[in-house]
């Protein structure tokens, strides 16, 4: 009868030992590679959307994995209504799935009249607007004894403006007297004598600088694209900062540009 030979069991534990290390070292490495396909996997590159229609950006962001979201709309006369004007984030930028793209919509070149709602009811210009199809945009309220209250005192951009950016506009409402001001839309001073300019500004407690003095430039007919703005009088404002629309409260220093 042959004897059975039993292997030594030092070298019987080196072998299942560097069998163990092959396996984990497998093992490691599928999860890695795993890992590898999990993350990249997430990843996608944001497309160019821009002069799509939104129901095309929407599908094509859909099928990335993306969520689109229309975050504002202007008016624009280069891009078509419905089309994408800006997206954010921009093309190529690489995000995770289920990331929110947010697209600005145009609503093509502005075909709406601007209406006037000064002296108007706050309630009556908000649907004198909504019935051109805008809205009302910012709200700020003046303490002043001058006007009823809740009545328009300033609107931006003023009646019947025309190249605005979005289907919105700015009013200045009048609040009682005996109320603290919580911020204004600063008014487009342009063509108003300096004297009356600086009177609005102290009947608002706002602070105004001392006025820049300056020639009077007329552009030619046509530059930039737009018409030239009819000739101020001397001693009229022609340029203030902050521009007109923009919010100011009792802190805020305005300065204008006279003719001289």
């Amino acid at each position: 009868m042959t004897p059975v030979r039993v292997g030594h069991p030092i070298a019987n534990f080196f072998q299942m030992a560097s069998l163990m290390m092959i396996l984990i070292a497998a093992g490691l490495g599928a999860a890695i590679v795993t890992m590898h396909f999990a993350i990249h996997g997430a990843e996608v590159q944001v497309p160019s959307l821009k002069g799509m229609t939104v129901a095309e950006a929407r599908s094509q962001t859909t099928g990335l994995g993306l969520n689109l979201e229309v975050d504002n709309r202007y008016y624009s006369s280069d891009v078509a209504p419905g089309h994408i004007l800006t997206q954010s984030p921009p093309a190529g930028t690489v995000v995770r799935r289920e990331w929110r793209v947010r697209v600005a919509e145009s609503l093509g070149p502005q075909k709406v009249e601007v209406p006037d709602t000064v002296a108007s009811d706050e309630r009556v210009a908000a649907l004198k607007l909504r019935r051109v199809g805008l809205a009302v945009g910012g709200t700020a309220r003046l303490p002043y004894a001058g006007a009823p209250e809740g009545s328009v005192l300033a609107q931006d951009p003023p009646a019947h403006a025309q190249g605005i950016a979005g289907p919105s506009i700015n009013l200045l409402v009048a609040a009682p007297a005996e109320d603290t001001a919580d911020g204004f839309v600063m008014p487009d001073f342009y063509g108003v004598p300096i004297v009356a300019a600086q009177a609005q500004l102290q009947r608002a407690g706002l602070n105004g600088s001392t006025p820049i003095f300056a020639d009077i430039h007329v552009p030619d007919i046509g530059a930039a694209g737009t018409p030239p703005r009819p000739p101020v009088m001397l001693g009229s404002v022609i340029a203030q900062q902050p521009l007109a629309g923009a919010r100011v409260d009792r802190s805020s220093i305005v300065t204008f540009t006279v003719a001289k």
